[in-house]
């Protein structure tokens, strides 16, 4: 099969990912084989490739946002069949006996394995997943439209909820990114009002056209204080601004799996009146599926780029610099 492959780490303008011809997976008996259509490019597979998370185990087939179809299904792969169309997200599998996976918080197991990181991911024609961690995708949505949903959406659904919003409540979001332009779908769903902080004149346009109240600059302050906030951008900079402009008890979430330095926060203007901070680690599948249904609901419309599998490094650097609205797709 082809695969874009990452056998060293390095800043994505030198081109990192390689076009390789790889053995095509062989599923184990709880796994199925998915034959790959379309993969979303997330800031996570930024981050791996360029050696910001540790421990990536190479050479490696990064993308944890693919949709296909099930070509092979192991024996004991009982929640699928050959045929369904199905995603394969960033949780992989996890131990399912430690404390955190019996109580509802398998984000947090220690021994979770995670989808173009520590396993082979989606930027290659086919990939293998557990049966229970494959998603079915609703079929309100296309190919193109549903990859986003699996990280971008997923994960920004789980930020919105550790924020603590409301129906009716003020919510911030710091950088516009993929995750940003679903998670403002939803909130104004939930008829909340929607204050945009962005660096980029093209991601503030596309916050305005998707209905927030305010847009500004990166650190600039909302006319009102917000009950609730979500960092999406990696930097630790705006975590002082974000705290500032929150009103007293909001909580302010963090949505990134990695992030520059935050700097010293003044207690009295940025933390006491009981604000919150919150880390947004990973996703249960619960996430998910919850996330799926009520996109499909609402229903959600990501905005996407496409590019061929081909040009996965010109993606990466495409959405390093910021260059387009939405979500990048790799078609495969």
């Amino acid at each position: 099969m082809k695969a874009m492959v990452l056998n060293h780490t390095s800043d994505v303008s030198s081109n990192p990912l390689q076009l390789q011809a790889r053995p095509t997976p062989v599923p184990t008996a709880s796994q199925v084989l998915v034959k790959i259509r379309v993969c979303g490019v997330c800031r996570t597979d930024l981050h791996v490739v360029e050696g910001e998370l540790p421990d990536v185990s190479l050479p490696l087939i990064p993308g944890h946002q693919a949709v296909g179809t099930v070509v092979q299904a192991g024996p004991k792969a009982a929640e699928v069949k050959e045929g369904d169309r199905v995603g394969i997200a960033w949780l992989q599998g996890t131990c399912g006996q430690c404390e955190f996976c019996t109580n509802g918080r398998e984000n947090l197991c220690v021994q979770a394995k995670f989808t173009g990181y520590q396993v082979d991911g989606g930027y290659a024609e086919y990939a293998v997943v557990p049966a229970r961690f494959a998603y079915p995708i609703p079929p309100i949505f296309p190919d193109e439209e549903a990859a986003p949903l699996l990280c971008a959406g997923i994960i920004g659904y789980r930020a919105l909820r550790l924020s603590g919003i409301k129906p009716g409540q003020r919510l911030g979001l710091y950088g516009f990114g993929a995750s940003a332009h679903i998670a403002i779908q939803i909130a104004r769903q939930w008829g909340c009002q929607v204050y945009v902080s962005s660096l980029k004149r093209e991601h503030q346009e596309l916050a305005r056209q998707l209905g927030a109240v305010w847009v500004g600059g990166a650190t600039e302050m909302p006319p009102d204080k917000l009950h609730g906030s979500i960092i999406f951008a990696p930097a630790g900079d705006l975590v002082p601004p974000a705290l500032r402009a929150l009103d007293r008890g909001g909580t302010l979430a963090l949505a990134d799996i990695h992030m520059s330095p935050i700097p010293s926060l003044d207690y009295d203007r940025e933390v006491f009146g009981e604000r919150v901070i919150r880390s947004v680690t990973a996703n249960t599948r619960q996430d998910g599926v919850d996330l799926l249904r009520e996109a499909a609901a609402i229903p959600i419309k990501p905005h996407t780029v496409r590019f061929p599998l081909e040009q996965a490094n010109r993606a990466l650097q495409e959405l390093k610099a910021g260059t387009f609205q939405g979500a990048a797709v790799l078609t495969i």
